[in-house]
Protein backbone atom coordinates (compact mmCIF):
# COMPACT_ATOMS: atom_id res chain seq x y z
CA UNK A 1 0.00 0.00 0.00
CA UNK A 2 0.94 3.56 -0.89
CA UNK A 3 2.37 5.37 2.48
CA UNK A 4 0.83 8.67 3.99
CA UNK A 5 2.18 11.40 3.43
CA UNK A 6 3.21 12.87 6.51
CA UNK A 7 4.05 17.06 6.36
CA UNK A 8 5.79 18.64 9.47
CA UNK A 9 5.25 21.99 9.73
CA UNK A 10 8.67 23.94 9.44
CA UNK A 11 10.71 24.45 12.57
CA UNK A 12 11.49 28.46 13.59
CA UNK A 13 14.44 29.84 12.75
CA UNK A 14 17.47 28.58 14.61
CA UNK A 15 15.93 25.70 16.35
CA UNK A 16 17.81 23.33 14.07
CA UNK A 17 20.59 24.38 15.43
CA UNK A 18 22.98 23.67 18.36
CA UNK A 19 22.71 19.76 19.77
CA UNK A 20 20.58 18.97 16.79
CA UNK A 21 22.44 20.07 13.75
CA UNK A 22 24.34 17.46 13.44
CA UNK A 23 21.19 14.88 13.78
CA UNK A 24 18.30 13.69 11.51
CA UNK A 25 15.85 15.93 12.07
CA UNK A 26 13.02 14.10 10.29
CA UNK A 27 14.30 11.20 11.71
CA UNK A 28 14.16 13.08 15.75
CA UNK A 29 10.78 14.00 15.26
CA UNK A 30 9.35 10.70 14.46
CA UNK A 31 11.04 9.31 17.72
CA UNK A 32 9.50 12.34 19.65
CA UNK A 33 6.41 11.60 18.46
CA UNK A 34 6.18 8.00 19.21
CA UNK A 35 7.41 9.17 22.67
CA UNK A 36 4.48 11.20 22.55
CA UNK A 37 1.38 9.09 21.63
CA UNK A 38 -1.14 8.80 24.58
CA UNK A 39 -1.23 4.86 25.67
CA UNK A 40 2.30 3.82 23.84
CA UNK A 41 5.02 3.36 26.42
CA UNK A 42 8.18 1.87 26.34
CA UNK A 43 7.11 -1.93 25.97
CA UNK A 44 4.36 -0.86 23.03
CA UNK A 45 6.95 1.01 21.34
CA UNK A 46 9.24 -1.73 21.37
CA UNK A 47 7.11 -4.35 19.80
CA UNK A 48 6.47 -1.78 17.23
CA UNK A 49 10.43 -0.95 16.50
CA UNK A 50 10.63 -4.91 16.36
CA UNK A 51 7.75 -5.07 13.56
CA UNK A 52 8.41 -2.18 11.44
CA UNK A 53 12.31 -0.90 11.97
CA UNK A 54 11.99 2.23 12.42
CA UNK A 55 9.48 4.89 13.91
CA UNK A 56 8.97 6.62 10.49
CA UNK A 57 7.61 2.97 9.11
CA UNK A 58 5.41 3.12 12.04
CA UNK A 59 4.22 6.31 11.31
CA UNK A 60 3.05 4.68 7.65
CA UNK A 61 1.10 1.80 8.68
CA UNK A 62 -2.52 1.61 8.30
CA UNK A 63 -4.58 0.52 11.83
CA UNK A 64 -4.99 -3.21 10.82
CA UNK A 65 -1.09 -3.64 10.28
CA UNK A 66 -0.52 -2.03 13.45
CA UNK A 67 -3.54 -4.58 15.74
CA UNK A 68 -0.83 -7.18 14.08
CA UNK A 69 1.26 -6.42 16.85
CA UNK A 70 0.94 -7.91 20.46
CA UNK A 71 -0.90 -6.08 22.25
CA UNK A 72 -1.76 -2.93 20.06
CA UNK A 73 -5.22 -2.88 19.97
CA UNK A 74 -7.84 -0.49 18.01
CA UNK A 75 -7.60 2.85 20.06
CA UNK A 76 -3.25 2.26 20.14
CA UNK A 77 -3.65 2.05 16.87
CA UNK A 78 -6.15 4.56 15.91
CA UNK A 79 -3.92 7.15 18.19
CA UNK A 80 -0.77 6.56 15.85
CA UNK A 81 -2.74 6.85 12.61
CA UNK A 82 -4.59 10.26 13.95
CA UNK A 83 -1.11 11.34 15.33
CA UNK A 84 -0.88 15.05 13.72
CA UNK A 85 0.46 16.92 16.94
CA UNK A 86 3.54 17.74 14.93
CA UNK A 87 3.84 21.43 16.01
CA UNK A 88 4.37 20.01 20.15
CA UNK A 89 7.12 17.96 18.84
CA UNK A 90 8.72 20.68 17.15
CA UNK A 91 7.93 22.36 20.42
CA UNK A 92 10.06 19.92 22.40
CA UNK A 93 12.73 20.35 19.75
CA UNK A 94 12.96 24.11 20.50
CA UNK A 95 12.66 23.61 24.35
CA UNK A 96 15.44 21.64 24.66
CA UNK A 97 17.91 23.83 22.19
CA UNK A 98 16.84 26.53 24.21
CA UNK A 99 17.84 24.80 27.73
CA UNK A 100 20.92 22.74 26.25
CA UNK A 101 18.97 19.32 26.84
CA UNK A 102 20.18 16.55 24.36
CA UNK A 103 17.90 14.51 22.87
CA UNK A 104 19.05 10.87 22.39
CA UNK A 105 16.63 8.29 20.80
CA UNK A 106 17.45 4.72 21.42
CA UNK A 107 18.91 4.21 17.25
CA UNK A 108 21.81 6.79 18.88
CA UNK A 109 24.76 6.18 19.39
CA UNK A 110 24.90 8.24 22.49
CA UNK A 111 22.59 6.08 24.00
CA UNK A 112 23.62 3.92 26.92
CA UNK A 113 24.08 0.23 25.83
CA UNK A 114 23.05 -1.60 29.54
CA UNK A 115 19.79 0.72 28.85
CA UNK A 116 19.06 0.12 25.04
CA UNK A 117 19.44 -4.08 26.04
CA UNK A 118 16.54 -3.93 28.94
CA UNK A 119 12.94 -4.69 28.57
CA UNK A 120 11.01 -1.67 27.92
CA UNK A 121 13.70 0.73 27.31
CA UNK A 122 13.31 4.26 27.00
CA UNK A 123 12.29 5.56 23.68
CA UNK A 124 13.90 9.07 23.56
CA UNK A 125 16.50 10.25 26.81
CA UNK A 126 15.90 13.81 27.63
CA UNK A 127 19.75 14.99 28.77
CA UNK A 128 21.04 17.43 30.45
CA UNK A 129 24.73 17.85 30.83
CA UNK A 130 26.79 14.95 29.03
CA UNK A 131 27.16 10.85 29.29
CA UNK A 132 30.46 9.21 28.83
CA UNK A 133 31.16 5.92 28.00
CA UNK A 134 32.94 5.40 31.28
CA UNK A 135 29.27 5.33 32.71
CA UNK A 136 28.96 1.93 31.83
CA UNK A 137 31.08 1.62 35.45
CA UNK A 138 28.43 3.04 37.45
CA UNK A 139 27.19 2.22 41.01
CA UNK A 140 23.56 3.22 42.01
CA UNK A 141 23.08 4.40 45.14
CA UNK A 142 19.53 4.28 47.44
CA UNK A 143 17.36 4.65 50.21
CA UNK A 144 15.07 6.45 51.89
CA UNK A 145 13.89 10.11 51.47
CA UNK A 146 13.78 10.60 55.36
CA UNK A 147 16.85 9.52 55.90
CA UNK A 148 18.47 9.53 59.53
CA UNK A 149 21.91 11.71 60.01
CA UNK A 150 23.24 7.52 59.70
CA UNK A 151 22.16 6.70 56.62
CA UNK A 152 23.45 10.82 54.97
CA UNK A 153 26.60 10.53 55.94
CA UNK A 154 26.86 6.63 55.05
CA UNK A 155 25.72 7.78 51.67
CA UNK A 156 28.13 10.56 51.59
CA UNK A 157 30.68 8.29 52.70
CA UNK A 158 30.36 5.24 50.38
CA UNK A 159 29.66 7.83 47.55
CA UNK A 160 32.91 9.54 47.78
CA UNK A 161 35.16 6.49 47.95
CA UNK A 162 33.56 5.20 44.93
CA UNK A 163 33.50 8.06 43.09
CA UNK A 164 36.99 8.72 43.93
CA UNK A 165 37.83 5.65 42.73
CA UNK A 166 36.63 6.15 39.25
CA UNK A 167 32.90 5.06 39.24
CA UNK A 168 29.88 6.84 38.42
CA UNK A 169 27.17 7.31 40.84
CA UNK A 170 23.75 6.85 39.98
CA UNK A 171 20.74 7.76 41.86
CA UNK A 172 17.55 9.73 41.38
CA UNK A 173 18.27 13.26 43.30
CA UNK A 174 15.43 12.88 45.64
CA UNK A 175 15.38 13.99 49.15
CA UNK A 176 17.56 12.12 51.61
CA UNK A 177 19.48 8.88 50.35
CA UNK A 178 19.56 9.93 46.92
CA UNK A 179 20.81 13.65 47.53
CA UNK A 180 23.43 12.40 49.68
CA UNK A 181 25.03 9.71 47.49
CA UNK A 182 25.29 12.84 44.61
CA UNK A 183 26.91 15.22 46.96
CA UNK A 184 29.40 12.34 48.42
CA UNK A 185 30.39 11.97 44.46
CA UNK A 186 30.47 15.57 43.65
CA UNK A 187 32.77 16.43 46.44
CA UNK A 188 35.23 13.71 45.49
CA UNK A 189 35.35 15.72 42.00
CA UNK A 190 33.65 12.72 40.26
CA UNK A 191 30.93 11.78 37.72
CA UNK A 192 27.00 11.46 38.92
CA UNK A 193 24.12 10.82 37.08
CA UNK A 194 20.32 11.52 38.41
CA UNK A 195 17.64 9.97 36.92
CA UNK A 196 14.00 11.88 37.55
CA UNK A 197 10.88 11.13 37.14
CA UNK A 198 9.21 14.26 35.65
CA UNK A 199 10.65 16.15 33.17
CA UNK A 200 13.53 18.39 32.68
CA UNK A 201 12.00 21.18 33.67
CA UNK A 202 10.02 20.21 36.67
CA UNK A 203 12.67 18.88 38.98
CA UNK A 204 11.49 17.17 41.92
CA UNK A 205 12.01 18.22 44.45
CA UNK A 206 12.01 21.41 43.11
CA UNK A 207 14.60 22.73 46.32
CA UNK A 208 17.48 20.55 44.15
CA UNK A 209 17.69 22.73 41.29
CA UNK A 210 21.26 24.29 42.54
CA UNK A 211 22.45 20.33 43.47
CA UNK A 212 21.04 19.39 39.50
CA UNK A 213 22.88 22.06 38.33
CA UNK A 214 26.04 20.89 40.18
CA UNK A 215 25.13 17.36 38.64
CA UNK A 216 24.85 18.56 35.16
CA UNK A 217 28.14 20.28 35.32
CA UNK A 218 29.85 16.99 36.64
CA UNK A 219 28.10 14.03 34.43
CA UNK A 220 24.22 14.13 33.68
CA UNK A 221 20.47 14.48 34.58
CA UNK A 222 18.08 12.38 32.23
CA UNK A 223 14.54 11.79 31.95
CA UNK A 224 12.55 9.68 29.40
CA UNK A 225 9.63 12.05 30.08
CA UNK A 226 8.62 15.01 27.67
CA UNK A 227 9.13 18.80 29.04
CA UNK A 228 6.00 19.49 31.29
CA UNK A 229 5.71 15.99 32.33
CA UNK A 230 5.12 16.83 36.59
CA UNK A 231 6.48 14.34 39.18
CA UNK A 232 3.25 12.00 39.21
CA UNK A 233 3.44 9.06 41.86
CA UNK A 234 3.56 6.18 38.74
CA UNK A 235 6.76 8.35 37.23
CA UNK A 236 8.78 7.33 40.14
CA UNK A 237 8.52 3.39 39.86
CA UNK A 238 9.04 3.66 36.44
CA UNK A 239 12.59 5.77 36.22
CA UNK A 240 13.54 3.27 38.68
CA UNK A 241 14.08 0.44 35.88
CA UNK A 242 16.91 3.14 34.23
CA UNK A 243 18.81 3.35 37.43
CA UNK A 244 19.25 -0.24 37.83
CA UNK A 245 19.64 -0.50 34.23
CA UNK A 246 22.65 1.75 33.96
CA UNK A 247 24.45 0.36 36.87
CA UNK A 248 26.49 -2.71 37.88
CA UNK A 249 25.05 -3.14 41.29
CA UNK A 250 22.41 -1.45 43.27
CA UNK A 251 23.79 -0.35 47.15
CA UNK A 252 20.61 0.10 49.19
CA UNK A 253 21.06 2.60 52.27
CA UNK A 254 18.13 2.88 54.74
CA UNK A 255 14.99 1.51 53.41
CA UNK A 256 11.47 0.70 54.74
CA UNK A 257 9.71 -2.74 53.71
CA UNK A 258 7.19 -0.42 52.04
CA UNK A 259 10.18 2.02 50.05
CA UNK A 260 10.58 2.76 46.55
CA UNK A 261 14.27 1.60 46.95
CA UNK A 262 13.08 -2.22 46.82
CA UNK A 263 10.96 -1.21 43.55
CA UNK A 264 14.55 -0.50 42.11
CA UNK A 265 16.08 -3.81 43.41
CA UNK A 266 13.58 -6.08 41.82
CA UNK A 267 14.55 -4.32 38.91
CA UNK A 268 17.82 -4.61 39.48
CA UNK A 269 17.81 -8.50 39.64
CA UNK A 270 15.45 -8.97 36.74
CA UNK A 271 18.48 -7.36 34.98
CA UNK A 272 20.92 -9.31 36.51
CA UNK A 273 22.67 -6.50 38.39
CA UNK A 274 24.35 -6.68 42.20
CA UNK A 275 22.44 -6.42 45.01
CA UNK A 276 24.36 -4.54 48.25
CA UNK A 277 22.89 -3.67 51.32
CA UNK A 278 23.80 -1.32 54.36
CA UNK A 279 22.69 -2.71 57.67
CA UNK A 280 21.00 -0.51 59.64
CA UNK A 281 19.73 -0.29 63.54
CA UNK A 282 17.12 -3.15 64.15
CA UNK A 283 14.89 -0.46 65.59
CA UNK A 284 14.61 1.72 62.99
CA UNK A 285 11.32 1.63 60.17
CA UNK A 286 13.84 2.95 57.71
CA UNK A 287 16.62 0.19 58.39
CA UNK A 288 13.80 -2.86 57.94
CA UNK A 289 13.76 -2.97 54.34
CA UNK A 290 17.79 -3.19 53.79
CA UNK A 291 17.76 -5.69 56.63
CA UNK A 292 15.24 -7.85 55.21
CA UNK A 293 17.33 -8.16 51.82
CA UNK A 294 20.42 -8.78 53.77
CA UNK A 295 18.59 -11.60 55.38
CA UNK A 296 16.88 -12.88 51.48
CA UNK A 297 20.72 -12.62 49.88
CA UNK A 298 21.73 -9.39 49.12
CA UNK A 299 25.49 -8.53 49.69
CA UNK A 300 25.83 -6.94 53.50
CA UNK A 301 28.59 -4.27 52.60
CA UNK A 302 29.70 -1.47 55.14
CA UNK A 303 32.00 0.23 52.90
CA UNK A 304 33.00 1.00 49.27
CA UNK A 305 35.66 -1.20 49.55
CA UNK A 306 33.46 -4.12 49.89
CA UNK A 307 31.79 -2.99 47.00
CA UNK A 308 34.64 -2.67 45.02
CA UNK A 309 36.10 -5.77 45.89
CA UNK A 310 33.16 -7.67 44.87
CA UNK A 311 32.61 -5.61 41.46
CA UNK A 312 36.94 -6.00 40.72
CA UNK A 313 36.69 -8.45 38.02
CA UNK A 314 33.82 -5.92 36.13
CA UNK A 315 35.81 -2.98 36.77
CA UNK A 316 39.33 -4.07 36.62
CA UNK A 317 41.23 -1.24 34.78
CA UNK A 318 39.73 1.65 35.56
CA UNK A 319 39.77 1.87 39.41
CA UNK A 320 41.93 4.20 40.22
CA UNK A 321 44.08 5.32 43.78
CA UNK A 322 42.09 7.89 45.52
CA UNK A 323 44.26 11.14 46.24
CA UNK A 324 45.72 11.30 49.48
CA UNK A 325 44.03 14.17 51.46
CA UNK A 326 46.13 16.41 53.27
CA UNK A 327 45.23 15.69 57.04
CA UNK A 328 42.10 18.37 58.34
CA UNK A 329 44.34 20.51 60.49
CA UNK A 330 41.95 21.60 64.16
CA UNK A 331 41.99 25.13 65.00
CA UNK A 332 43.71 26.65 68.17
CA UNK A 333 41.01 25.57 70.68
CA UNK A 334 40.89 26.40 74.75
CA UNK A 335 41.24 23.72 77.31
CA UNK A 336 37.78 23.13 77.69
CA UNK A 337 37.00 23.02 73.66
CA UNK A 338 39.27 20.56 73.78
CA UNK A 339 37.77 18.81 76.68
CA UNK A 340 34.49 18.65 75.22
CA UNK A 341 35.65 18.09 71.51
CA UNK A 342 37.66 14.79 72.98
CA UNK A 343 34.13 13.13 74.07
CA UNK A 344 33.05 13.46 71.00
CA UNK A 345 32.89 11.48 67.65
CA UNK A 346 30.80 11.06 64.40
CA UNK A 347 28.17 9.27 65.97
CA UNK A 348 25.42 12.00 66.88
CA UNK A 349 25.58 12.22 71.36
CA UNK A 350 22.93 14.32 72.95
CA UNK A 351 23.48 16.79 75.67
CA UNK A 352 22.37 15.40 78.30
CA UNK A 353 25.27 12.52 77.94
CA UNK A 354 27.89 14.90 76.84
CA UNK A 355 27.18 16.85 80.27
CA UNK A 356 27.56 13.30 82.04
CA UNK A 357 30.30 12.64 80.97
CA UNK A 358 32.41 15.72 81.35
CA UNK A 359 30.77 17.08 84.28
CA UNK A 360 29.71 20.83 83.23
CA UNK A 361 26.57 22.91 83.57
CA UNK A 362 24.49 22.87 80.85
CA UNK A 363 24.79 26.48 79.51
CA UNK A 364 28.56 26.04 79.93
CA UNK A 365 28.21 22.56 77.27
CA UNK A 366 25.86 24.69 74.62
CA UNK A 367 28.57 27.74 74.76
CA UNK A 368 31.12 25.18 74.29
CA UNK A 369 29.24 23.50 71.45
CA UNK A 370 28.56 26.68 69.94
CA UNK A 371 31.77 27.98 69.41
CA UNK A 372 32.83 24.64 67.97
CA UNK A 373 30.17 24.70 65.76
CA UNK A 374 31.49 28.36 64.31
CA UNK A 375 35.11 26.76 64.20
CA UNK A 376 33.60 23.88 62.14
CA UNK A 377 34.26 20.80 63.51
CA UNK A 378 31.30 19.95 64.93
CA UNK A 379 27.73 19.99 64.22
CA UNK A 380 24.23 20.04 66.12
CA UNK A 381 21.56 17.75 64.53
CA UNK A 382 18.00 17.75 65.70
CA UNK A 383 16.93 16.98 69.48
CA UNK A 384 20.24 18.86 70.81
CA UNK A 385 21.76 16.07 69.35
CA UNK A 386 26.03 16.91 68.71
CA UNK A 387 28.67 14.90 66.23
CA UNK A 388 32.04 15.67 65.02
CA UNK A 389 32.15 17.14 61.20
Amino acid sequence: MPKRGIEFPPLKKGDEGGFFKNQNMSDLKYWLALNLIPDVGPVSAGRLLSAFGSPENIFHMSINELKQVQDIGDNRARNIVSFSDWGKVNKEIAKAEENNVRLIPRNDKAYPETLKRIYGAPVVLYVKGMLQESDKYAIAVVGSRTATDYGIKTAEKISYKLSSSGLTVVSGMARGIDSASHKGALKAGGRTVAVLGSGLDLPYPPENRKLMDEICSSGAVISEFPFGTPPNKENFPKRNRIISAMSLGVIVIEAALDSGSLITVAYALEQGREIFAVPGNITSRNSKGTNDLIKKGAKLVESAEEVLDELRPQIKGILREEKMKPEKLLPVLTDDEQILYSSLSSEPKHIDSIIREISIPTSKALSILLNLELKGIVRQLQGKHFSLN
